[in-house]
């Protein structure tokens, strides 16, 4: 018997093959079309899920502050949104967002608070600081609205970076919401001597800088930033990570010596706070 096929059957099967390849390359190209709309969908979806984070921290806890954005004296920046801490003619930058309700940004002042007032004291940095209210929004209250006011209030005293600080170390859990107490932040002012005083209390307690603390939060929100803390050297995100370095009070240093090289430190004091100067008086004359 010959091994040979018939010529008709060897075209058949041919043919045969042929379809079936199509068929897998049909079924592959149908599974990967799968997988992609899949992989879409869990990204449009994640987009969603960051929308609705980012909304929900839009709630400010009900509190409906209004008028006209009181700034804190000495606040410098677009729209006097900046606190500013350090020598203001510094050669480097270091821009740090935070919340008082924040657990993440307490962490980060308790392990770095003591490199930062280094760096700034020795003029190697300005420390510009911003304030944001998002966990006000995400867990509802007012703490972070709260807090925030009272260190503008602070800022109007020149003690806005020992009240900072204050504040920070005794943060309550996240969820409790102690900061939504003027009474709770007049009390910690106690700790900053000089602080606990008619004018920081009323200032508290009218909310002088609301207004102010919400216009910051928005611009917080606007910026794209993706969470508190934020912290930039030079516009550079530097936390979690610079690079492929991790941040730690020896590699911040590291940084900011290596962005300083060959610059003098700063030596400039930043504007003093000052408080608002006396309506002039009609009555009298135009000075000689």
């Amino acid at each position: 018997m010959s091994d040979k096929i018939p010529e008709g059957n060897r075209s058949a099967r041919e043919r045969l093959a042929q379809q079936r390849e199509r068929e897998k390359g049909r079924e592959k190209r149908r599974r990967t079309l799968i997988v992609a709309s899949a992989v879409v969908g869990v990204l449009a979806l994640a987009a969603v899920v960051g929308l609705i984070a980012a909304n929900a921290g839009k709630d400010d806890g009900g509190d409906t502050a209004s008028g006209p954005a009181v700034a804190p004296s000495g606040a410098i920046g677009e729209d006097a949104l900046t606190v500013p801490v350090g020598a203001a003619d510094a050669p480097s930058t270091l821009t740090i967002w935070e919340d008082f309700r924040c657990p993440v940004c307490a962490q980060f002042e308790t392990a770095f608070k003591d490199t930062i007032t280094e760096l700034a004291d020795d003029g190697q940095v300005k420390v510009e600081y911003h304030l944001a209210t998002i966990i006000d929004g995400n867990l509802g209250g007012t703490g972070s609205l709260r807090a925030a006011n009272a260190a503008a209030c602070a800022q109007d005293a020149g003690k806005f970076a020992p009240y900072h600080d204050v504040l920070f170390a005794n943060q309550p859990p996240e969820p409790d919401d102690a900061f939504g107490k003027n009474s709770r932040l007049i009390e910690l002012a106690g700790d900053v001597e000089g602080l606990d005083t008619p004018d920081f209390r009323g200032c508290v307690e009218d909310g002088e800088h609301d207004s102010w603390v919400k216009k910051s939060d928005t611009a917080f929100r606007e910026g794209g930033f993706q969470g508190t803390p934020t912290v930039l050297l030079n516009g550079e995100s530097v936390f979690p990570s610079k690079g492929d370095e991790q941040i730690s009070p020896e590699n911040l240093k590291k940084w900011v010596a290596a962005a300083n090289k060959g610059k003098k430190p700063g030596t400039a004091a930043p504007s003093a706070p000052s408080a608002p100067s006396a309506p002039a008086d009609p009555s009298s004359g135009p000075a000689s």
